[in-house]
């Protein structure tokens, strides 16, 4: 066997193994994935239950709003005049806008807010991190108040900036850390789930996809539904994978690192 090609071979091997040390998870990292699964199975088991989804009430209202901000971010880089984002007590919404790319402002609902939750789980492992992210997602509630043109909407982002602001000064950003985590995740599961309710359930009102289906005239909404469910859940992998792979700090190394000292 060639020298060069036995080289080769080796410099793959420990490349392989050096990646799969850094995906190992400390214990700090295997605190922050089991909040992941408590939150994603509490999601979905409190989601449709009686009373106690009350309790996702607001973080459903905020999550809309990230759907509809994605759909009118996508509008003004395509050259839309965005009009009006609404939310309604139904946890609905919708993004009023003239002109813009459908093919680009369609699917951003879902692949947006999506995005957005998977780069807010990556964000959710260091309080740092946690606290960066907190800015983004700030901006983003101030662009939905200056879109929104009911009460509903803006009370709701009113009242995360406030959470936001509020969770700042606890444990030097520990608590915005795990905020961070919980709007993520939930970002990402209404994604999934609203797809699945919009192709699968069969919602009366006409989805994205449908939508997107019939300017494509290529493919049903079923077919684009899944094609965005599978997106969605990659984005959400590459969060948590690039969360092990970047932020390794323990607890008291992450507050040391923390905008609050």
């Amino acid at each position: 066997m060639s020298p060069v090609l036995v080289q080769s071979s080796l410099n793959t091997r420990d490349l392989g193994s050096d990646l799969s040390n850094h995906l190992e998870p400390n214990s700090t990292q295997r605190t922050t994935l089991i909040f992941i699964g408590v939150y994603a199975v509490g999601i979905l088991i409190v989601w449709n239950l009686p009373v106690v989804k009350t309790i996702l009430y607001p973080f459903k209202l905020l999550v809309v709003g990230l759907h509809e901000l994605s759909h009118a971010m996508a509008g003004v880089c395509t050259g839309a005049k965005i009009e009006a984002i609404k939310i309604d007590p139904d946890e609905g919404g919708v993004t009023l806008m003239r002109g813009g790319l459908q093919c680009w402002t369609l699917p951003a609902g879902y692949l947006g807010s999506s995005l957005i939750g998977a780069f807010l789980v990556f964000c959710g492992f260091n309080i740092l991190a946690s606290q960066i992210a907190s800015i983004f997602l700030g901006v983003c509630l101030l662009l939905t108040i200056w879109w929104a043109k009911n009460w509903l909407t803006r009370f709701i982002t009113i009242f995360f900036i406030g959470v936001l602001v509020g969770l700042w000064f606890i444990e030097k950003g520990a608590g915005l850390k795990y905020f961070v985590l919980f709007v993520g995740v939930m970002s990402c599961l209404y994604s999934v789930w609203d797809i699945l309710d919009d192709l699968v359930f069969r919602k009366v009102n006409e989805s994205d996809a449908s939508k997107f289906a019939k300017l494509c005239h290529c493919c049903p909404a079923q077919v684009w539904g899944l094609i965005w469910l599978m997106i969605s859940i990659i984005f959400l992998a590459i969060g948590i994978l690039g969360g092990l792979l970047v932020f390794r700090q323990d607890n008291q190394a992450q507050k040391d690192q923390s905008l609050i000292k």
